[in-house]
């Protein structure tokens, strides 16, 4: 695996006329991470992950702070991964050009995670921005854990590159909580609770899907998760296409935020 600390070295060094898998991460790997990774290895020819930890998508400083950074054992998993290249930039590199770093959202667009962590996403678009301008691989392997981050992306390099996104399943642990950086900071018994939460939201899709009449539950679902002491920032049914509140019974997704002592975790069914 050859380390690339400079984005301009791995530009000159690297062919990307080559058919290249661009994994971007923010480190603290995890089997979501691995199973994205092995999906790029499989289709292309090289694969290219980079870890950067980027400040611009962190709405509380405190979030940044906390956020769980261990780069030796990122580098010797993605050395068993057998990746070809990693991408480590340094933040002064990544925000000299502060004109391609200033992106802004549609107000439709305003919902969800965008409408309760303000400026984030705006700092994922662009981070993914900065990287594809001088990153031209061919597809880019993202999570569907993170379902809105990949819709928004997908209108966004649209028009802008060619890289093409390649959306990937939620990797569970036991079925149950996505793998998530976060989890991390979870406690066994926080981790237990949130999986709670996950086999809950879960059951729900399910019994939506056998009877559309059953979302009409979801106030109750949200209030029983509630009185668990956790925080729900929201509990939503949204159309699985583009995330508008027109759905069916073949046309939906639950989308759910919620806090667990301070760590905030998402999903979606």
């Amino acid at each position: 695996m050859i380390i690339f600390k400079s984005i301009n070295r791995l530009n000159k060094e690297v062919n990307f006329k080559a058919n290249i898998g661009f994994v971007p991460t923010m480190g603290a790997l995890h089997k979501g991470h691995f199973s994205l990774i092995k999906s790029s290895k499989k289709k292309c020819k090289k694969t290219l992950v980079s870890i950067f930890v980027n400040p611009s998508q962190f709405n509380k400083k405190n979030d940044y702070k906390n956020y769980p950074r261990n780069l030796k054992r990122d580098i010797k998993i993605l050395k068993i991964l057998k990746v070809d290249y990693l991408l480590i930039p340094k933040i002064n590199e990544i925000y000299k050009n502060k004109k391609n770093m200033k992106i802004k959202l549609n107000k439709k667009d305003k919902i969800l995670c965008v409408k309760y962590r303000p400026g984030h996403f705006e700092g994922v678009l662009a981070i993914i921005n900065q990287f594809l301008i001088n990153i031209k691989a061919k597809f880019m392997f993202l999570g569907e854990k993170d379902y809105q981050q990949i819709h928004l992306l997908k209108k966004f390099i649209k028009s802008k590159f060619k890289t093409k996104i390649i959306p990937c399943k939620t990797v569970r642990l036991n079925n149950s909580l996505a793998y998530s950086s976060r989890n991390f900071l979870l406690s066994k018994n926080e981790i237990q609770k949130a999986s709670l939460i996950s086999n809950s939201v879960r059951s729900f899709y399910l019994s939506i899907k056998k009877n559309f009449r059953n979302k009409n539950n979801i106030n109750e679902i949200k209030k029983n998760i509630e009185s668990k002491r956790i925080k729900v920032d929201y509990f939503e049914l949204r159309n699985k296409k583009n995330l508008s509140k027109k759905i069916d019974k073949n046309n939906f997704k639950i989308f759910i935020a919620y806090y667990i002592n301070n760590i905030r975790l998402i999903d979606n069914f």
